[in-house]
């Protein structure tokens, strides 16, 4: 019994210290989260209610959170001074919905909180559940939103059969039709799918982008290629949002190597280990 105590400490002791450690390697970096949607109407994991993103931006005012730009970060960064602001975080949204304009915008402006969005470019003014350029430009003035890139058409990257001048084409000519609508340079992309080969990163620094944003669960470093920098996903539709949302963004230093290891299980045909690893 005294050495099945023993053992049980050990155990703890050793998870404690790795604890530790990932934390403390992470020091530094600020969390970057994604979203999609935020509608009352569709109930899929990409869609967050009203209430719930409201809440969540609410946590993050009251506890000392300062919403930054994409173009702030890089801009502390590249600095020799690195001044970033105490608890700096990024909140983005991808696609260009909508309920950007109708339900995402009121609630920013009702915490004075910072947003990038990547917009999907050919589906403004095409689509009716998507933005029109009057709106984006509209929240583009306010100082609170910043319209960035998600290619031409959200197509994938990655796919082999498309070639480099196509891709080429959906980085720069998304990049173009921000610049010609919003007179506003556009720095960056969201990857769509958060997908890339490195022929996509040497072609998205070759058309002009300062950086751009794949899926991830970890914190952005300043050692990290800018052509990659991390975004947390945070889903909604589920159990207890409020509770999985704060896991994901403090829990970051010990999520983003757990999803790596079960990532790597589920590639290496042992999906049924994968599936006991949780993931809020």
């Amino acid at each position: 019994m005294k050495k099945f105590l023993i053992l049980i400490m050990a155990i703890i002791f050793a998870a404690g210290g790795f604890i530790f450690w990932l934390y403390n390697r992470e020091r530094g970096g600020v969390p970057i989260l994604s979203y999609h949607r935020v509608n009352d109407i569709d109930k899929d994991q990409m869609t967050m209610s009203i209430e719930d993103f409201d809440a969540q931006m609410k946590y993050l005012a009251d506890n000392g959170y300062t919403f930054i730009t994409p173009d702030e970060l890089l801009d502390a960064w590249d600095s020799e001074s690195n001044n970033l602001p105490e608890n700096p975080i990024i909140i983005t949204f991808d696609d260009g919905y909508l309920d950007m304009y109708k339900n995402v915008f009121p609630i920013l402006q009702k915490y004075n909180a910072k947003a990038t969005l990547f917009v999907i470019t050919d589906y403004l003014n095409l689509y009716p559940n998507y933005l029109t350029w009057t709106q984006a430009r509209e929240m583009q003035s306010s100082g609170l939103v910043d319209i960035e890139s998600h290619t031409l058409s959200h197509h994938d990257l990655t796919d082999k059969y498309l070639s480099d001048i196509e891709i080429r084409n959906q980085l720069y000519f998304s990049k173009q039709a921000i610049e010609w609508y919003l007179k506003k340079p556009a720095n960056f992309v969201a990857y769509p799918g958060g997908m890339y080969t490195q022929e996509v990163e040497d072609l998205t620094r070759d058309v002009g982008y300062r950086g751009a944003f794949v899926v991830d669960y970890g914190l952005a470093h300043k050692f990290l290629e800018h052509y990659v920098l991390p975004r947390i996903p945070i889903f909604g539709n589920n159990s207890y949002p409020q509770l999985r949302f704060k896991m994901r963004l403090l829990g970051a230093p010990i999520i983003s190597p757990l999803m790596r290891f079960k990532e790597r299980l589920t590639k290496d045909g042992n999906g049924f280990v994968a599936d006991l690893i949780w993931i809020p």
